[in-house]
């Protein structure tokens, strides 16, 4: 499994690929992969010739130097989950090789990143799309891979490389859960046995609201009032937000008469996670 670091290595390696024909799925991460990445990474490798994994940590998204510097990293396990799941290489440039000294340009959004996790982290789409902008032109991939999981995230993906006329199709993929219901991400490892078993607050109150509307309760107030009360249960718990929404806009809506998304992101304890589901459907 080769670990290419530069920007010239990588783009090197895809046009040996195009010159011979094959097509090139891509995978952007900031490693620690778990499960939820390896399921990209084999729907993938089941639909392009080659498959590249970036392993950034991209410190323009983070609003909260603590949690950048403790965002964990395991780059050998990286390596073998990708081998094992039919990737082909791994790019993982530094900082500096992503954001060079005199580094100036950002790429930003208006409209879709004003709520849920936009509405509490300035700046941390801003720092998305660049940081994406910038691998799909390092690596020019046929297929982009992400988990919807990441709803808004995902939903500004494809609107800026719809508006930018970047020519790279884009794949969202199934949320994957632990078996207790638990959404993977590469946060879960800093959660304690305990904390983890707390943490499940969150799927259960989005399987109540679900419930809830398919029993007849249209009313998002009403929804919402019930999901935030079930998990302040958790005295670890502590909401940063919990909104339902079109899954199209990502506006908030008064009442669920088709599908919704209902999204939340709880801190448990030091460590925010992210849910979402589709209600209503």
């Amino acid at each position: 499994m080769d670990v290419l670091r530069s920007v010239d290595e990588i783009r090197r390696k895809v046009q040996i690929w195009k010159n011979e024909g094959y097509s090139v799925g891509f995978v952007p991460t900031m490693g620690y992969l778990h499960e939820g990445h390896k399921s990209l990474i084999e729907k993938a490798a089941s639909e392009n010739d080659k498959v590249i994994v970036s392993v950034f940590v991209n410190p323009k998204q983070f609003d909260n130097k603590t949690d950048l510097e403790t965002y964990p990293s395991n780059i050998q396990g990286d390596k073998e989950l990708v081998e094992n799941a039919g990737g082909d290489v791994i790019f993982a440039p530094t900082t500096a090789e992503m954001y060079p000294n005199g580094f100036a340009t950002l790429v930003d959004i208006e409209g879709l990143d004003k709520e849920l996790c936009g509405a509490t982290r300035t700046g941390h789409f801003r720092g998305v799309c660049t940081v994406v902008t910038k691998l799909f032109l390092i690596v020019a991939p046929d297929r982009a891979y992400f988990g919807e999981k990441d709803f808004q995230q995902l939903a500004i993906i494809k609107r800026f490389t719809k508006d930018l006329n970047i020519p790279v199709e884009i794949v969202g993929c199934p949320i994957v859960r632990e078996e207790n219901g638990l959404a993977m991400s590469s946060r879960n490892s800093k959660l304690s046995l305990e904390e983890k078993r707390k943490a499940l607050i969150i799927i259960e109150a989005l399987n109540v609201i679900k419930e809830m509307v398919y029993q007849g309760t249209v009313d998002a107030e009403e929804l919402k009032k019930e999901a935030v009360r079930k998990i302040s249960t958790i005295d670890i718990a502590k909401i940063d937000y919990f909104e339902i929404v079109d899954p199209d806009t990502l506006e908030k809506i008064d009442e669920v008469r088709e599908k919704a998304l209902a999204a939340t992101a709880v801190f448990i304890g030091k460590t925010r996670l992210i849910d979402n589901m589709i209600i209503g459907e």
